[in-house]
């Protein structure tokens, strides 16, 4: 069988690298040495793997109790790992096997059968989701409290007084198979709890509106993830009956009833002040289902804890400023502590025990991995100017550059609260000023001032306008953030009445960097009537390259429907894109969309470059699991190949039979991978493919970014697909060439440009529009 048709064993076991790729490690740069946040396992068992099918009669549901039964057999059963169902050992039991215990409540026979059902050899999954058991028993060693499927210190936990937080520290570890052998990757993660309970919400709301105060506190809670302290278990907020109460009963699993406040008082010693407050209403997970959870789960309100911050806390400055000084660990510190996560790890006896009946010995050094660094890039402008980069970053309004592409903005309107009249004329010349310096020409705009911030007054305003004349733009100044506004706005402009637009908030206008927001308005505006502000050359690694960016927002929304963006490139200089959006609610819906959005790009690509397909085709997909890999290649990776040959294959539109050379990279921001050079960040340009990277994918980490505060973090690349005949040194630079193309930011981003504005589009549609734009703008970067 071909790696690809095991799509439905684990992903441990899947080869991504395509075939006939040799090598994955490049040679360009400077050579370094860095450290990572991996732990060399530098003895482990190098045996078979035993593993044990277990029932027990009578049958129980309870995972903690068939635990609880093997325990007692110990002596015979040896070191061992259960889950529930299976057994692992890495020595053989007597076969068959069957032990027999006594229920202590009811003095009842258990019987307990184990029956060999297969051996795991070395590099099978289950090899390694033993060695990952065995680590999460020894964080529960560390009396860690588990908060949803990680692992958390309360005890270290420090408290944020002024804002009700509290910030837990712990830690995220994974045991892989790796380059230069296993090694256990250690994270340091942070939860914020806030010390305020669910019943203050409630409160909180009843006194805000007690007519109401039901529906407040619903939409207030619902999708909440709340922890409860008297045993540290997360559970989602699905409904609030306020038909019940702590008075309500329900039944134990011996058929008698009991009140909810006297099950917490004789459980665990809590008393319910408040007796006649709601319940909130979970639904158990499939595995606390299979444990004999109930399908719902009540809770009572005052003994719940938020986690997590609101949409509300971000907006408040000074408290996210808080939280990231406790969040933020720069490198030195985060070094200091990973070593610290290995010295606690053996202070404990418990945990000696268990390593050493699995023979697990864990290194006490980070690994050092190799790797290089690529030079600084020069950044292209008008009249042939280039400027090289400067930690990845270059300014535009301290010393204003000619633009690489312009055009004339010579009727526009500006829609203004009447009472920001002076601050708003003194922008829009600072705008025009700064513009001229950088050789796009601004006329001075039509405005047009409202008595009112109300959503449908701009929208009307905007109505009337359109319908006298169909200016190049429009620019709304708001008095706040408020979305309706915001979506009122953006769907006239950019479903109804298509015409690039932008919106500013008015503490702009007189913001201390008043200068630097004149300049990217001006940027922004040439950048959306079809112009460009920077280029990077890429002829001297590859001509004739097509580059698409994919991502997909899963936004919460009532009828399920997610939003994907493709942005793919035109020219040469990556200055121009061509953007689609797909509506879907199944992943072959998304597939189907997909292949529509390629066929058109790649047609507008052949009309932008007189008659030509492109050359080279990468794709760079964002928002996929490591769980949906399998999936995308089935129903994404092989379609987009059969498409694009036919396309290719069609001598109209490709008469000088160019041949198809594609590429298709998994890009993945979400990572535990931390990269360190001498206790600090890697500079931007660090890329690493060996040691660390899997020994079955053709994968690559890239440090994009300077991080002028923490520890940065690099993005990791997977190519699941390629025929470009490119070496790892051309595919390698010119991903990190193409993260200096976003052009909402002067220096570079995380991820290839394409990509970000794919992320941009699909955030943008999804939280506004919630349909796709009108077409007549798929050729210009409106969602900027």
């Amino acid at each position: 069988m071909s790696s690809r048709q095991q799509t439905h064993i684990p992903l441990n076991e899947i080869c991504t690298r395509p075939q006939g790729r040799t090598t994955k490690k490049g040679q360009y740069g400077e050579h370094v040495t860095l450290q990572a946040n991996y732990f060399k396992l530098t003895s482990h068992p190098d045996w078979t793997l035993n593993q044990y099918r277990v029932d027990i009669a009578p049958e129980e549901d309870r995972t903690s109790v068939k635990k609880a039964y093997l325990r007692l057999h110990k002596d015979v059963l040896g070191a061992y790992i259960f889950d529930g169902t299976m057994l692992y050992t890495c020595h053989a039991l007597t076969q068959p096997l069957e032990l027999n215990s006594i229920r202590e409540s009811d003095q009842r026979a258990i019987s307990i059968k184990i029956r060999l059902a297969a051996t795991v050899v070395r590099g099978d999954y289950h090899y390694f989701q033993v060695f990952n058991i065995i680590m999460r028993k020894c964080l529960e060693h560390l009396q860690l409290a588990l908060v949803g499927r990680n692992f958390y210190d309360p005890e270290r936990g420090v408290t944020i007084q002024q804002h009700g937080l509290k910030v837990w520290p712990g830690y995220i570890t994974s045991i892989r198979q790796h380059e230069a052998g296993i090694m256990m990757c250690v994270e340091i993660s942070h939860k914020v709890m806030r010390t305020d309970t669910v019943y203050d919400t409630l409160m909180k709301c009843y006194e805000k509106d007690s007519k109401n105060y039901k529906d407040l506190f619903k939409k207030s809670v619902l999708g909440l993830v709340v922890i409860t302290h008297y045993n540290n278990r997360t559970y989602k907020v699905d409904d609030v009956d306020f038909s019940t109460s702590p008075l309500s009963t329900f039944q134990k699993r011996d058929s008698s009833a009991i009140s909810y406040g006297d099950y917490y008082r004789d459980k665990h010693k809590v008393t319910i002040k408040d007796s006649k407050q709601p319940l909130l209403v979970s639904k158990a997970t499939a595995r606390d289902r299979r444990a004999g959870v109930s399908e719902l789960v009540y809770l009572i309100p005052e003994l719940c804890y938020s986690t997590g911050i609101t949409d509300a806390m971000r907006q408040d400055m000074n408290l996210m400023k808080a939280l990231t000084d406790k969040t933020r660990i720069n490198p030195s510190d985060r070094i200091n502590k990973l070593l610290d996560f290995h010295t606690r790890l053996n202070s404990k006896s418990d945990i000696k025990v268990d390593f050493a009946n699995w023979d697990l010995e864990i290194d006490d050094k980070l690994i050092e991995i190799p790797a290089r660094v690529f030079p600084r890039q020069k950044i292209g402008f008008g009249n042939n100017v280039t400027v090289e980069t400067r930690n990845a970053e270059w300014d535009l309004h301290k010393v204003p550059k000619q633009l690489m592409s312009v055009g004339q903005l010579t009727d526009w309107t500006v829609i203004y609260p009447a009472y920001k009249k002076q601050e708003m004329q003194e922008f829009i010349q600072a705008t025009m000023s700064v513009a001229g310096k950088m050789g796009f020409s601004i006329k001075r705009p039509s405005i047009i001032s409202v008595v009112d911030d109300r959503p449908d007054t701009y929208s009307n305003i905007i109505s009337e306008l359109t319908n006298r004349s169909v200016p190049q733009t429009v620019l709304c100044v708001v008095p706040n953030n408020q979305q309706q506004r915001y979506m009122a706005i953006k769907k006239k402009l950019c479903i109804e009445r298509p015409i690039p637009s932008q919106v500013i908030l008015a503490k702009t206008l007189t913001h201390r960097n008043v200068g630097s927001i004149a300049c990217k308005v001006a940027v922004q505006l040439n950048c959306k009537l079809g112009g460009s502000p920077w280029s990077i050359d890429l002829t001297s690694v590859v001509k004739g390259l097509m580059v698409v960016g994919f991502d997909v927002c899963h936004e919460k929304s009532s009828d399920g429907t997610d939003f994907g963006a493709m942005v793919s490139s035109l020219d040469q200089k990556f200055g121009r894109y061509y953007s689609a959006v797909t509506q879907h609610k199944s992943g072959e819906e998304l597939s189907d969309c997909i292949l529509k959005h390629l066929d058109c790009s790649i047609r507008e690509f052949h009309k932008a470059n007189t008659n030509r397909l492109p050359n080279y085709i990468i794709i760079y997909r964002d928002g996929v699991g490591e769980g949906q890999i399998p999936f995308v290649y089935d129903y994404e990776v092989r379609q987009i190949k059969r498409k694009l040959e036919e396309l290719y294959a069609n001598e109209s539109i490709n008469p000088k039979r160019i041949k198809l050379k594609f590429s298709f990279i998994i890009v993945t921001k979400r990572i535990n991978t931390r990269l360190f050079f001498r206790r600090n960040n890697p500079v931007p340009g660090t890329v690493v493919d060996d040691v660390i990277t899997d020994p079955l994918k053709y994968d690559f980490f890239i440090v994009s970014q300077n991080v002028k505060q923490g520890t940065v973090s690099p993005t990791a690349y997977n190519v699941i697909e390629d025929s470009t005949g490119l070496s790892p040194d051309h595919l390698q630079f010119i991903t990190y060439k193409l993260c200096h193309m976003y052009f909402n930011f002067n220096g570079t981003v995380r991820v290839p440009a394409p990509c970000q504005y794919a992320h941009k589009l699909a955030l943008f549609i999804s939280q506004t529009l919630r349909q796709p734009a009108h077409t007549n703008l798929q050729s210009l970067l409106y969602f900027l």
